[in-house]
């Protein structure tokens, strides 16, 4: 499949994710407030769609309480500035092994597993256009953590967010994880446009160099939306690649937290940096109301 340049990108920016960042950046976000805030600056700089997770106010640790979502989305609505809404879903699949002599029962700490509906629970509340869908599992960092996603959860959790009429982002990690979102849409769980972000560079999952990621972007169906990023160092030079590669972007503290050499970042600055980039190629950026037209979501707030 010949690929050609993005000429019309929108930017989803995360803007706070549920990795181990605040202790070492005072610039992530984590009250409701707080999260909200960023996504208003992130969108005021160039930022079509936000990406949110929550956190608990008191601990910083990621969160994934109905009421804490509602605090935020309310605060974005009551701003009057319009933004598309992208929730994740990806909380409630988390496995912690006892350890690798005793791997079960699973560890009370860092475990936390529950059905696709309580998954989805903060989703049917506030009905965002967009919320995420991860489509695989994966070990993540070195201990005994797995990121858990099974065929049969997915396709229940794609039925739901069907039945909601919301938008999934898929997250793919890896080319198999490509291969079952198109066993999903197989499945007719999947409503075209189909949208799907290639997480890049992600321990253990797909590498950031340019050959896996030009394998990641030829697996994709050639009517996807999509979009993609890499964490890290690599954050802000991946918004060339995937512009070059015919994606959209993203950026956001949830995947970096620097905007240079010890310089951290707020959102606003890795949206401005990302938009310069872009603009810099000689594409335009989408407004959030032409990515609700290109990706027919449905906004049900004012």
């Amino acid at each position: 499949m010949p690929l050609t340049p993005s000429r019309d990108v929108f930017i989803t920016c995360a803007v706070t994710g549920a990795g181990d960042t605040t202790g070492r950046s005072d610039k992530v976000p984590v009250t409701p407030r707080q999260i909200a805030d960023a996504c208003l600056e992130a969108n005021a700089e160039g930022a079509a769609v936000v990406h949110i997770h929550v956190r608990d106010p008191q601990t910083g640790k990621a969160a994934r309480h109905p009421d804490l979502y509602a605090e935020v989305v309310e605060y974005i609505r009551e701003s009057g500035q319009d933004m598309v809404l992208n929730l994740t879903a990806g909380m409630g699949g988390d496995l912690t092994l006892g350890s690798p002599d005793s791997p079960l029962p699973p560890a009370e700490k860092g475990t936390d597993m529950v059905g696709a509906e309580e998954r989805l629970e903060h989703v049917a509340k506030l009905l965002p256009e967009i919320c995420t869908l991860d489509c695989g599992t994966m070990n993540f960092g070195e201990g005994d953590y797995i990121m858990v996603n099974t065929p049969s959860m997915l396709l229940a959790m794609a039925r739901g967010m069907q039945a909601l009429g919301i938008r999934p982002e898929i997250e793919a990690f890896d080319t198999g994880h490509i291969l079952l979102a198109r066993w999903l849409q197989s499945q007719g769980v999947l409503d075209d446009p189909i949208m799907i972000q290639l997480c890049m560079g992600i321990p253990w999952g797909a590498p950031d160099d340019l050959t896996t990621f030009m394998a990641m972007r030829q697996a994709v169906p050639a009517d996807w939306t999509v979009s993609a990023f890499s964490i890290g160092r690599n954050q802000l030079p991946y918004v060339g690649l995937a512009v070059a590669g015919g994606c959209h972007v993203r950026v956001g503290l949830e995947d970096n937290i620097w905007l240079g050499k010890g310089q951290l970042a707020t959102n606003g600055d890795l949206v401005a940096q990302a938009r310069k980039t872009i603009e810099g190629t000689g594409a335009r950026l989408l407004s959030p109301a032409e990515v609700r037209e290109k990706l027919k979501l449905q906004k049900r707030w004012a």
